[in-house]
């Protein structure tokens, strides 16, 4: 390999053909579409992506691999240099929609999730690594801890399936944890309706501020009035007592809904 990775990118690079394979095969690949690749590393997905696509499109920040990607001299692939979360995606990926594929660094995932969430028009499916415990919070269903804010907005915008779990010999070097790799196909419409999306994400980063309090508490905890908050639990038929690992994402589009009309 000739490389010594760097552990404040949070490089593991995948070399199992299973895994690969099955990444490859997710991704549903055409000759006709573009591609894009978050942190493509020593480009090992890069070498299938590049013969089954019309371009590559790749985001690294790491200069050492940034010279490797651009030496290939490769008319089809495109190489962006810089951090994934600061990069303008909508300047570089003009020509949407787009399939992204990506051994997402483990340290900025959930970060990069809420960025591909702000940015979903512009894919088509998207087949990404995530370090296991956290790609099962985005599939939970409500009433386990395991149930969160990206587990609601994720599935309020995407059809979320497992495709495979990975385990860490696959990786160079291996990390600590097992991994999954979970495919991503954008919603025609939201799951429910989520009247208005700031105000969405605020209702439900606000029941999730603290876990172990009331959803009221955590609503108070997080700045709503309690005026207000008591009477939205009132008209959306939710239960001040209960907490936000509870609810299901019609009622976060009740409490959004009910929000909406006492703060506008």
């Amino acid at each position: 390999m000739n490389y010594r990775t760097k552990k404040r990118f949070g490089q593991h690079f995948l070399h199992d053909r299973i895994t690969i394979d099955k990444i490859i095969a997710a991704a549903q690949l055409d000759l006709n579409k573009p591609v894009v690749e978050i942190g493509p590393g020593l480009g090992v997905l890069t070498d299938e992506l590049l013969p089954r696509s019309v371009h590559v499109q790749v985001m690294e920040i790491d200069r050492d691999l940034i010279e490797r990607l651009e030496a290939r001299n490769d008319s089809r692939l495109t190489v962006h240099s810089g951090d994934v979360l600061k990069l303008p995606w909508r300047d570089l990926l003009e020509q949407p929609p787009y399939t992204l594929v990506a051994n997402l660094p483990y340290n900025i995932s959930s970060q990069i999730v809420f960025r591909l969430i702000e940015h979903r028009d512009l894919f088509q499916r998207m087949v990404l690594m995530f370090q296991r415990e956290v790609g099962e919070r985005l599939v939970a269903p409500p009433g386990g801890r395991d149930y969160g804010i990206l587990s609601v907005l994720c599935q309020l915008w995407f059809d979320i399936k497992t495709v495979t779990l990975v385990k860490p010999d696959a990786f160079t070097p291996p990390p600590k944890v097992d991994s999954i790799v979970l495919n991503f196909v954008p919603l025609p419409h939201p799951r429910v309706d989520p009247v208005d999306e700031v105000l969405f994400k605020k209702v439900v980063k606000g029941a999730f501020t603290q876990r172990r309090k009331t959803l009221r508490n955590s609503f108070l905890a997080s700045g709503f009035d309690s005026i207000d908050i008591d009477s939205v639990l009132k008209q959306s038929g939710v239960l001040p007592g209960c907490r936000g690992e509870t609810l299901s994402l019609q009622n976060f589009s009740d409490l959004t809904k009910f929000f909406s009309k006492k703060i506008n």
